[in-house]
């Protein structure tokens, strides 16, 4: 069974040093524990029998939330744990009370954007070599 809770640092410690092998070269260690410790941003984790199988972070701006990552690691993709994360980060959003979600996603991430039209986000703009300075990016935003 996967539990979604808030990330801590305790949590980081345990997936630092194979962040990038396990979950996928998105971010380095340094820049994950700087969105943690920030005040204007929000991560959760899954866990299943408290292995960190997963998590997910906001940033809150003035005018609207970012989802900054949803990761599920490598071989635990494909049991929804990414929906369950998304999920929960909409809900978490909500009572935030801003207009809109909105993110950034690989164009070549199709299982990603089907997900995220699935829970109401709609295409709103493209990056062009966003990704790597190599994939585009399409920008996704849902309304609340």
């Amino acid at each position: 069974m996967i539990k979604i809770k808030k990330m801590n640092l305790e949590d980081f410690e345990k997936i630092k040093e194979n962040l990038q092998k396990d979950f996928d070269d998105f971010w380095k260690p340094s820049i994950l524990k700087s969105e943690l410790e920030s005040k204007d941003s929000i991560y959760i984790v899954a866990k299943k029998d408290e292995e960190i199988v997963g998590f997910a972070g906001i940033k809150v701006f003035p005018d609207d939330i970012e989802i900054m990552n949803i990761v599920t690691k490598k071989i635990e993709r494909k049991k929804g744990i990414g929906k369950l994360l998304l999920d929960k980060i909409i809900e978490i959003s909500r009572k935030i009370e801003k207009e809109y979600i909105s993110l950034e996603v690989n164009e070549k991430n199709i299982i990603a954007i089907s997900l995220y039209e699935k829970f109401g986000f709609e295409k709103i703009g493209f990056r062009k070599k966003y990704y790597n300075g190599i994939d585009n990016a399409i920008i996704m935003r849902k309304k609340f």
